[in-house]
């Protein structure tokens, strides 16, 4: 019963908890090593899932709390999750923003985000969750999910706006 509930509620997450642990710790391996964690962990608390009301948004808490101890203990060490720091300046800027690097420089402003927001954003506009789970993951109220969610796309769109017309922060 339990392998059940594990292979067919909790494995087929597998590939959001990496996205996820990926985006705040920046580095594959360790976004592996945190998954493969988390996923033998909730196994094994397999006795307690009967009282966990929200099973995914349990499963991406965990993976949340493990990516930002293994952070804490790298003195909050900032990772780039692609290695990639050329973005155009701003002599060209309008002849080299086509839609891949647009793309890019989009994800390049959601990883220079405080990591709340950056979580969040991951959350909400890559994965698809709704406000409620996401509060549920992030113990915050609904209402400060979207007020962070607001306040991120904000600051991604300032942003934008400055280097696509500027071609400068």
């Amino acid at each position: 019963m339990q392998n059940n509930v594990f292979n067919s509620r909790i494995l087929p997450l597998k590939d959001k908890l990496f996205r996820l642990s990926l985006n705040i710790v920046g580095n594959r391996q360790d976004a592996e090593d945190i998954v493969q964690d988390a996923l033998l962990q909730i196994l094994n608390k397999s006795d307690h899932w009967h009282t966990i009301n929200n099973i995914e948004a349990y499963c991406f808490r965990m993976v949340r709390n493990l990516a930002l101890d293994m952070l804490s203990s790298r003195d909050r060490q900032v990772f780039d999750i692609q290695g990639n720091t050329d973005y155009p300046d701003a002599q060209d800027v309008e002849e080299q923003l086509s839609s891949n690097e647009e793309i890019r420089l989009i994800h390049h402003l959601i990883r220079q985000l405080p990591e709340k927001q950056k979580t969040i954003v991951q959350l909400r506009d890559v994965e698809g969750l709704s406000y409620k789970e996401i509060s549920e993951i992030m113990e915050i109220s609904e209402e400060q999910v979207k007020v962070t969610l607001f306040r991120a796309r904000q600051k991604i769109k300032e942003h934008f706006i400055a280097i696509y017309n500027y071609g400068i922060k």
